[in-house]
């Protein structure tokens, strides 16, 4: 399967780049950027074939037959349209929109051609979460409440490079829709209660640095998500299950006990990389001509719960 990575010099496409090389019959043929240099570097040091600022140029290739969109937040959607209407099917990272009627509109167009689109929840991925999934599945836990904090330090418009961003990311609509959507796939339920603060405003930025939000489904599991981007400390989201048979902490990849003790997950899946999981569920669902798990109908309840939280926030 032959397939262009957009965004790829950016470092969500290189993660996405060095998950591919551990998939077999998966090749990365075209990468797109908008930093000439850095597209053409990277495209020489990975040995592919075809690099272009311009998508439109892979897009019109017939050899392409899948686009992982790692690029800027605010061109998810009109690039995830412009992909499937291109007869291209599109994994577009984390959020799939910043605006629920654009959300919508993908899943509009993916339903009108009938291509694959999935979206980049990579915590329903993570051995971590799917462990806890199985066994919420099977019977043996519960979600009593699900605690997450997720903290960064960005007073300033920095990537996860350290490197400026022409774009300015965003608590709710790219940080809370992890927890959103994992907490409704975990407990199968959406949202009926909502409870949420801001921050002020960044005078620069623009956005709140700083939420709190409380979440419950209609059997009365809770989500307690705590966000900033003015945290100095250790970086990143930990995610507390608080269970009727135990306690378990997953960051990222790895998962704990309410104590600390490491829990297996050697037998969870076939890696332990979250990000090379999620693209083999892209390619699976293209070859298998199915529905993705996280495909962007299956996020869309997320993204309303999103709108409900903005608009209560406002």
């Amino acid at each position: 399967m032959k397939i262009c990575v957009a965004g790829a010099a950016g470092a969500f496409g290189r993660k996405h780049l060095q998950a591919i090389t551990a998939i077999n019959k998966v090749k990365v043929v075209s990468i797109v950027d908008a930093v000439p240099d850095s597209i053409q570097d990277l495209a020489k040091e990975q040995h592919i074939e075809h690099w272009t600022t311009d998508l439109n140029e892979s897009l019109a290739r017939s050899d392409i037959e899948a686009v992982i969109l790692a690029t800027p937040t605010p061109l998810h959607a009109a690039q995830a349209i412009q992909c499937l209407r291109a007869g291209k099917h599109v994994l577009v990272e984390i959020p799939m929109a910043e605006k629920l009627v654009d959300a919508e509109s993908i899943v509009k167009t993916q339903r009108e051609t009938g291509r694959i689109a999935m979206a980049g929840h990579t915590r329903r991925f993570n051995p971590s979460h799917q462990w806890v999934h199985h066994r919420i599945a099977s019977g043996e836990l519960s979600i009593q409440h699900l605690v997450v904090q997720t903290y960064f330090f960005r007073r300033s418009n920095l990537n996860a490079l350290g490197e400026p961003r022409s774009w300015t990311d965003h608590l709710l609509w790219h940080h809370a829709c992890h927890t959103v959507d994992l907490f409704q796939y975990q407990t199968g339920e959406i949202v009926s209660k909502i409870q949420a603060l801001q921050g002020p405003i960044h005078p620069e930025l623009g956005i709140a640095m700083d939420m709190s939000i409380s979440l419950q489904v209609p059997s009365g599991a809770t989500c307690s998500l705590s966000l900033s981007f003015n945290n100095d400390g250790p970086l990143g989201t930990f995610f507390r299950y608080i269970c009727d048979n135990g306690t378990y902490i997953a960051r990222y990849d790895d998962l704990v006990d309410g104590y600390e003790n490491p829990v297996d997950l050697s037998g969870v899946a076939e890696s332990q990389n979250g990000i090379e999981l999620e693209d083999r569920e892209f390619f699976s669902a293209i070859r298998e001509g199915r529905e993705p798990s996280s495909s962007v109908a299956e996020c869309l309840p997320a993204m309303r719960t999103l709108d409900l939280i903005e608009k209560q926030l406002r």
